[in-house]
């Protein structure tokens, strides 16, 4: 509340990381346990769906910060976890039905699964997710040069405003520390899946050696203690696997103001054709061969039915678009004129013939725009004056290579170039 008080957000952040340091520290019963693991695994749902449906990356512009606190907070979970399972030989329900239920009740099945797992987000997820934040990270920093040249041309033109030049810089500026920021905070989620595998090793070679010294024998210990072991790596690594795949989701969505669902869905299903063939494909697969007909002429069937009615939705939207584009059109034209932007007149104005146009076109390899912005910082610099923004513009009225220069409208010099 900015010193004016604690706010309940202030409280929650608090109370979040002050958790993460006492269960570092303090033994937490396993009730307890159990109602922060199912907080864990909420957490990590929560993220991964903004990471969805957010529309532009910079709205979670907190999240390599996100990313420590949720890292830090599974790890304590894993300690508490451990202390139980060494201690007690019991970590709770969460625990004990993530190793009997999700591992199918058996120590091979259950540590076949938690290898899957583990090879999944270090092999594919992470290690993907890092390389394209540090290679995003590179490309934005290399392009902020040419952004800003980019804002500074089309402020000279008279395009975009101050406000806008200074929301448009701003953004880049985010932009850049966010991507700078994920492409360290990546090492956050492949640290954590490590932890959380050394972690597990760790308790299935102690709590073996534990139950073995209180009497059990070898293999009733590591049946035990491994199933135990192996609902506490789920436990870790499932909700440690969400946050993987979400920073995955968010560095490979870029920048673009875009929601990624419905982008997504437009992009895979919009043509109709491809629809078509891959519908007719399936269905001739599920005749020709041994595969269940009735799935793939169904599946392929539907496939065609759908391509059918997104061509019947494209082809309504286009008349729709036309329809609205004419309207349009004859709105603009009984709309009376309007001049009132016609009497703003700029604080300087260099107006120049045709035949100079190509010394301002950009595409044409002029660098006239440029060369104004440096000049204007030239002067800031070495004189602390600044001078007002300098507006371009060609007039047909000139000689080809006359031109003349304007203080709010007033002519005040004129001359050629000649080249």
């Amino acid at each position: 509340m900015n010193g004016k008080g604690i706010s309940r957000t202030d409280i929650f952040i608090g109370v979040y990381l002050l958790a993460a340091v006492i269960f570092f520290i303090i033994p937490i019963p396993s009730i307890l346990l159990d109602i922060m693991l199912a907080v864990n695994i909420g957490i990590a749902l929560v993220v991964l769906f903004n990471s969805l449906f957010v529309h532009n990356v910079l709205d979670m512009a907190f999240y390599p910060t996100l990313l420590l606190f949720t890292t830090i907070f599974r790890i304590s979970l894993n300690v508490s976890s451990t202390r139980l399972i060494l201690r007690d030989g019991y970590a709770g329900n969460v625990v004990e039905t993530f190793g009997s239920f999700v591992g199918g009740g058996d120590l091979v099945i259950g540590t076949i699964i938690f290898i899957v797992l583990l090879i999944i987000q270090f092999v594919v997820i992470n290690k993907g997710s890092e390389r394209v934040s540090e290679v995003t990270a590179r490309f934005t920093l290399d392009a902020m040069a040419g952004k800003q040249m980019a804002i500074d041309a089309d402020l000279n033109t008279g395009a975009i405003d101050d406000v806008e030049a200074k929301k448009r810089r701003n953004i880049i500026q985010e932009e850049s520390n966010f991507f700078g920021s994920m492409d360290g905070a990546t090492k956050y989620v492949k640290g954590d899946a490590t932890a959380g595998l050394i972690i597990t090793f760790i308790n299935l070679i102690g709590g073996t050696i534990m139950g073995v010294m209180g009497g059990a024998s070898f293999s009733d210990a590591i049946a035990a203690y491994g199933l135990l072991t192996i609902g506490d790596g789920l436990c870790s690594q499932i909700p440690s696997l969400l946050i993987s795949l979400s920073t995955g989701i968010l560095v490979t969505k870029g920048s673009k103001d875009q929601d990624f669902t419905e982008t997504l869905v437009s992009q895979l299903f919009g043509i109709p054709k491809v629809l078509y063939i891959v519908g007719a494909s399936l269905t001739v697969l599920g005749i020709i061969t041994p595969l269940n007909i009735v799935l793939f002429g169904a599946l392929g069937i539907l496939l065609i039915v759908a391509g059918n009615a997104i061509a019947k939705n494209i082809a309504e939207e286009k008349v729709e678009e036309e329809a609205a584009t004419e309207e349009t059109e004859a709105e603009e034209i009984r709309r009376p004129e309007n001049v009132v932007s016609l009497l703003q007149v700029d604080p300087i104005e260099l107006e120049f013939g045709y035949g100079i146009i190509p010394l301002a076109d950009v595409n044409q390899g002029g660098d006239l725009l440029d060369r104004v912005v440096m000049i204007r910082r030239q002067v800031a610099i070495e004189l602390g004056t600044v001078v007002p923004i300098i507006r371009l513009r060609d007039n047909i009225q000139l000689n080809p290579n006359q031109y003349i220069i304007k203080i709010k409208g007033i002519q005040v010099t004129e001359g050629e170039i000649l080249f």
